[in-house]
């Protein structure tokens, strides 16, 4: 167990200082650039989780057709072309459609595939582009962080007071590591830390809409984590892959931050 938090520790010392320049110095392009990558990790790795128990020949055409739409969703929404991941999301559907009749012969569970690749589609490029959406617009990488600095906060905070003070289990049938006493440890953190970010770099926002926003999100993030384990649990498996060590895969590491992006995006253009 010491030498997991270890590795959490120091994987996340490395990458902290190194996403700090891509978000406040790379400008636009850079960060849509990345935010592609991370799209096209997350996909092979989300498709690596649900498509384990189909047949390679299946599954691959449907798995790279994802692939290749993802991040081009990442792209559309860098070039401000917003009209576009919608005609995307259709384009994906119809293609991978036209696949499955063509492959429904070989394997009566194309449908099924068909059905994973969409959501897959919708749940990781769709929402990372929010993140890009929202460090297109005014003082967005300091948005960025502000969402950032709030999911961290409260992952960790969940963490630790579900490690020392945890009873009462959250949902022990999709994670029975979760307490309640975590989740709440977590929502004072993203409470705490995103009212400390706001009072030194958004004085201006309006206090009752950020409140609401740390808890509106701080609540979707832990919602993010618990539906990646809905997943996980399924196909058996504790990490959706080893490329960050202590964290798992990056889906692991992104999985709060996807179901909190849209409702930050909405906050940050309509509410606060």
């Amino acid at each position: 167990m010491r030498i997991t938090h270890q590795k959490r520790w120091i994987t996340s010392l490395v990458a902290a200082p190194l996403l700090f320049l891509l978000i406040y110095m790379g400008g636009l392009v850079l960060f849509t650039l990345f935010i592609m990558a991370v799209c096209a990790v997350a996909l092979w790795e989300y498709f690596g989780i649900v498509f384990n128990d189909h047949r390679q020949a299946t599954r691959g055409p449907i798995q790279i057709l994802g692939l290749i739409i993802g991040p081009v969703i990442i792209a559309a929404a860098g070039l401000g072309h917003f009209d576009v991941i919608l005609y995307l999301i259709s384009l994906n559907l119809i293609a991978t459609a036209l696949i499955a009749l063509k492959l429904f012969k070989k394997d009566a569970a194309v449908p099924e595939l068909v059905i994973k690749q969409v959501l897959g589609i919708v749940y990781i490029p769709v929402f990372l582009a929010y993140l890009v959406l929202m460090r297109s617009g005014v003082e967005g990488a300091n948005w960025i962080f502000f969402l950032i600095c709030i999911i961290f906060a409260g992952d960790v905070a969940a963490y630790y007071a579900g490690t020392y003070w945890g009873r009462h289990k959250l949902c022990p049938s999709v994670s029975p590591g979760k307490t309640v006493e975590g989740a709440l440890g977590g929502l004072g953190a993203n409470v705490a830390v995103g009212s400390l970010y706001k009072m030194l770099f958004f004085p201006d926002l309006n206090w009752g809409g950020c409140l609401l926003m740390f808890v509106v999100t701080g609540m979707a993030g832990q919602a993010g984590d618990l539906f990646e384990s809905v997943f996980k649990r399924s196909a058996r498996i504790k990490d959706s892959g080893s490329l960050l060590p202590g964290h798992g895969g990056i889906l692991d590491r992104i999985d709060a931050l996807l179901f909190a992006a849209p409702l930050a995006y909405f906050f940050m253009q309509y509410v606060v």
